[in-house]
């Protein structure tokens, strides 16, 4: 009998048996010293995910006793951002706040990113749903999608839509609706919220697939109305508004979704940890009312159930970007 093999088995196990109690004091302790925790968001401030961002760091301040910033840093389709906290310290004091885009679109439209979208980062748990809402303003002769998509054919080159840089889902929505409905429209990016509000209102953009949150303060203005939810379904949030399926538009049903990453390599016990404290926080009736106040819905996941999100949502909006011709620059 060989006894080396079994002694260095042995040896591993004890290993990993009296290490048990130092992880377990570990994600006791963790946050420790008072330590902020810094909470990246890819996206200028104002917008429904930088305010969703806001209230889950004051919730997760209560929970976790340490301070939660929200830092954000926009630019490059959200990949500054993205490729930050890749690149921090694996210790749960760097998350990332983000929509699906830097994880399932931009691989799908940038020749290069500065990370890799799954082994660069630790998913931790979903935090919202809702779907994409196709918006116009009111000077566009349209109640809905079949008169839109008239009026576009009637004025080739003429109707504009807005969206957040290439590769984003409003850019790429606007993309396959004018492939699928042969429609000649002018793409115009924006970085930000802020800005995007201030031309739709005020008319300079025509039309935009926004996130929920981001089409109700559109349309709260008096200046834009909803032309259709593109979703499988109607949104509980928003039931009066039909789906862009109902309406003929095919393939425009796929809902959007933001979470928490951290940085790869995430010891398992600060994973268990903070995706316990998430998990509880966005549960409380108090976050749920203020995100469905922006037209989301709060939701949580175990960090696995997460990752296969991740990976379902890359492997759809690849076909889509095959199916559209993406080419990656």
């Amino acid at each position: 009998m060989e006894t080396g093999p079994m002694r260095r088995c042995l040896a591993a196990l004890l290993a990993a048996f009296l290490a048990l109690p130092a992880m377990s004091a570990r994600a006791a302790d963790f946050p420790t010293g008072g330590k902020a925790i810094r909470l990246v968001v890819g996206l200028a401030p104002g917008g429904p995910t930088d305010q969703q961002a806001r209230f889950l760091a004051e919730q997760l301040r209560k929970e976790l006793g340490t301070t939660v910033i929200v830092e954000n840093r926009p630019g490059a389709s959200m990949n500054l951002a993205t490729a930050e906290v890749a690149r921090a310290a694996a210790d749960g004091y760097t998350l990332l706040y983000s929509p699906l885009s830097p994880f399932a679109q931009n691989p799908h439209s940038f020749a290069r990113l500065p990370f890799d979208p799954f082994k660069d980062f630790t998913p931790l748990s979903l935090a919202s749903v809702g779907p994409l809402v196709l918006v116009a303003h009111k000077s566009v002769p349209a109640q809905n999608l079949k008169e839109l998509v008239a009026y576009a054919r009637a004025n080739p080159g003429k109707l504009n839509y807005a969206s957040f840089g290439r590769g984003s889902s409003s850019h790429l929505f606007g993309q396959w609706m004018a492939r699928y409905y042969g429609l000649d429209m002018v793409h115009i990016p924006y970085k930000g919220a802020g800005d995007v509000q201030k031309d739709l209102v005020g008319g300079r953009v025509q039309i935009m697939f926004a996130a929920a949150g981001g089409a109700l303060q559109f349309v709260r203005t008096g200046s834009v109305r909803m032309i259709g939810v593109a979703a499988p379904k109607r949104s509980r949030l928003l039931p009066g508004v039909p789906t862009l399926v109902e309406q003929g538009g095919t393939g425009l049903d796929i809902d959007g979704w933001v979470g928490v990453f951290a940085p790869a390599k995430l010891p398992p016990d600060i994973t268990a940890r903070l995706n316990a404290a998430l998990v509880k926080v966005l549960a409380t009736p108090e976050l749920k009312h203020e995100f469905e106040k922006g037209g989301y819905e709060a939701v949580s996941s175990t960090p696995a159930e997460f990752a296969a999100t991740v990976r379902d949502a890359y492997e759809r909006w690849g076909k889509i970007a095959e199916t559209l011709g993406v080419q990656k620059e």
